[in-house]
Order: C-alpha cells, then structure tokens, then sequence
C-alpha cells in the first residue's frame, strides 16, 4: 500500500506539469496533500484497537484468548466439536456398580470390592475423571490399603490404564480394548451392555490371567449444556460430539443435550482424523476438550478451547482458547464477541479506505487543502480507534 501510494503521489507531482503543462507548484502541493491523506495511521490502527479490545473484554468475562489471530478465526467458527467427558458432562464421575464375574449373591461382596481396589491400585497415579471416581469409590470403602500402587503404568490412549500389582499385569480398560485383546464370557457382554444402556460408562479388568469383573461410571450432564448447545444452533454453528466412550452411552448424552451428530469409540488419533473430515466439510471447526487425550485434537482444530477449571495442564497448554471459570456459558460468549470483533474491524477498514478514497480523488482535483487532509487523516483515526474500543463493553 505504502510504496503504491508515494509511486502515484511522485507522478501526481512530475507528470501534469511534463505532460500537460501544469504549474510545478500546484501539482506538488496536490501531490502532497495526497500522501498526507494515504497516510495509512487510521488504516493500521483500526484492527490491533479492535482486537485488544475484544481479547480484553473476554478476559473480564473468564475466557483467556491467547492472540488475535485466534480471536479473529473464533469468528469464523461454523462447527464446534464437544469432547463429552468433563465437558458436556461434570466430569466427576462416580462408581455406581463394582462386579466381579465369580459374584453369585449379585450384590456388593469381597470379590466385587477386590476387583475395585485393584482397579484403584493401577488408576491411582492417573488423572483421568474416570480415574479419580474408582480411586474416591476404593477411598469410600476404605480399600486403598488392600493393594500398593501399581508399577510401571502404561496409559493405553482413549482404551484404559495397565500396571503391575503384586508380579501380575493389572489392565483396566473398556469394551472395546477387551473385546480386541481379553476373551471374556457373555455374561460380562450382557452386564456391559445393560450399564451402558442406562448411559453409564463401563471399565473392565483383567488380573492378566482372566477377566475378573467390572465397574460401571456415571457422569452427571452440566446443568448449562443443553442451553449452551441450543445457543450455538442460534449462532448457525453445528453442534458435534466426538467421544471415546461407548455408542450407547454416547447417543443418551448427545440426545440429553441436544446434539445430532455423534461420533463414539474414537481414540486421540481418530478425533484428529475426525476434524480433519470435518475442516473439509466446514472450513473452520472449533473444538471443545478438558483432558490430555484431547490435545492432539486441540492442536489439529482451527481453534482449540480448552475447559479451565477441570482441563489438564496439557489441554490448557495447546488450547488456544481457555474457559477459565469451567463454565460452558462463556463458550457462546467467546463466539458472539469474536464475531462481533470482526465485524468491529471491518467497519474501521471499510471506513478509513472509503474516506482516504474519497479524499484522494479531492486531492487530485484540488478540491480539498494540505490542513484538511491532516484533520482528515487525524479525525479518521480517532473515529476507527474510538469504534475498536466499543468491543471493551460487550456484553
């Protein structure tokens, strides 16, 4: 912009005169008025006021946006995709069934609380929501002590947890990690599929001889999902989940909260592929997540947000955009107010353009003075400036 402009204030100056016989004099007071007016001050100004604006009025509002970049792409989110676990849901779960296959009496017994303090000792040094319910459900029924805990624990991303208890390799996992690698009877199939019907989530475990048993999860639904769901519909933004739980578990939640598309059974590598899918179908996709196994998809989405209040220090790390408050109400408010900054920048753009536009076509036909073109270059970036700082006081 700025070479082209002292280019065509240059030739202003030299050609009329050259070319047409104009007074010297007169071409370069218009060729000067001309570049005062380009002055691009109003036109470099209007989007960095704006943004800082809008970044710090989010801020007062609990969400952390870290640039401008990612405000101004938040504007142009058009799907939003929900991790489910800790954030359409509390993400504190509690242990609801511990089963163990040998129980005959179908109640709670010593082999059903076995089968939860070994599960405790391998989940016990994670920091997973699901995690922390068996470890508060073994603390409850004072089973922390049955077991030290475990050693070398390997997490088996989106699948479950394994470690060494007492020279045994201890796996805690889901259905489909045991359906894959532990052959266990139907009857557990039945009392997995039971559970899950009920819209908990099941864990199985195996004492790597033998599938022992169970433990069957529930997560409470946030209060606030199925508004917030509802608000971004109104904001023509598609709702998506995408889970590593259960297909059952996952469609109960999704129909609880109003979401359409569900896609389950994903693990940290599938969701990446999701987005993927879903970037080529919506151009510019947001995604919601709380957890460690979310971050390769924070990474991979155009912006990615990430629960604060709950969220792993990994989550919050990649995310681009922090809900500090753990509170999904302030997810339609980070998309209004980026929406509402674009539209902020686009004024001031189109508004300094079309001025310097209007007031360089007077210069060139001497309709307009050297102190105008100041007050006009000066007024303008008053006027974008003071318009960038109306996003302080949104709403």
């Amino acid at each position: 912009y700025t070479p082209g402009v002292v280019v065509l204030a240059l030739l202003v100056a030299i050609l009329p005169p050259l070319l047409l016989g104009g007074v010297w004099a007169v071409w370069l007071y218009r060729a000067l008025t001309l570049l005062v007016i380009a002055c691009p001050c109003a036109l470099v100004i209007s989007a960095p006021v704006t943004i800082i604006s809008g970044i710090t009025a989010a801020a007062r509002h609990g969400v952390l946006i870290k640039g401008g970049l990612h405000l101004e792409t938040l504007g142009k989110v058009q799907a939003l995709a929900f991790d489910k676990t800790g954030t359409l849901t509390r993400g504190e779960p509690t242990v609801t069934t511990s089963r163990a296959l040998d129980c005959v009496t179908g109640i709670d017994c010593a082999l059903c609380d076995d089968v939860l303090a070994l599960a405790a000792a391998v989940e016990r040094r994670s920091a997973h929501p699901l995690a922390r319910a068996v470890t508060q459900a073994a603390e409850q029924r004072s089973l922390t002590s049955t077991y030290a805990a475990a050693e070398s624990v390997l997490t088996l991303a989106g699948r479950g947890v394994q470690g060494q208890v007492g020279g045994k390799l201890i796996t805690v996992g889901n259905h489909a990690l045991f359906d894959a690698e532990h052959p266990h009877p139907l009857a557990i199939c039945e009392q997995v599929g039971a559970l899950e019907a009920a819209g908990q989530t099941t864990m199985l475990l195996c004492d790597g001889d033998r599938v022992r048993g169970l433990i069957g999860v529930a997560d409470m639904i946030r209060p606030e999902s199925g508004a917030v769901v509802q608000q971004l519909k109104d904001l023509n933004i598609t709702p998506i989940m995408l889970t590593g739980d259960n297909a059952t578990v996952a469609q109960a939640v999704g129909a609880a909260v109003g979401i359409a598309e569900v896609r389950s059974h994903l693990l940290p590598a599938d969701k990446v592929t999701a987005l993927q899918a879903l970037q080529r179908q919506y151009h510019t996709v947001a995604m919601v997540g709380d957890g460690i196994n979310d971050t390769p998809a924070l990474a991979t989405a155009n912006v990615g947000i990430a629960m604060g209040g709950a969220g792993s220090a990994q989550a919050m790390e990649t995310a681009d955009v922090v809900l500090m408050a753990n509170d999904l109400h302030q997810l339609p408010y980070a998309l209004r107010i980026a929406r509402f900054v674009r539209r902020l920048m686009a004024q001031n753009i189109v508004f300094s353009l079309g001025t310097k536009l209007i007031f360089m076509a007077l210069a060139l036909l001497g309709g307009t003075s050297l102190w105008l073109a100041i007050l006009a270059d000066v007024g303008v970036s008053l006027l974008v400036t003071l318009n960038g700082m109306r996003a302080v006081r949104f709403e």
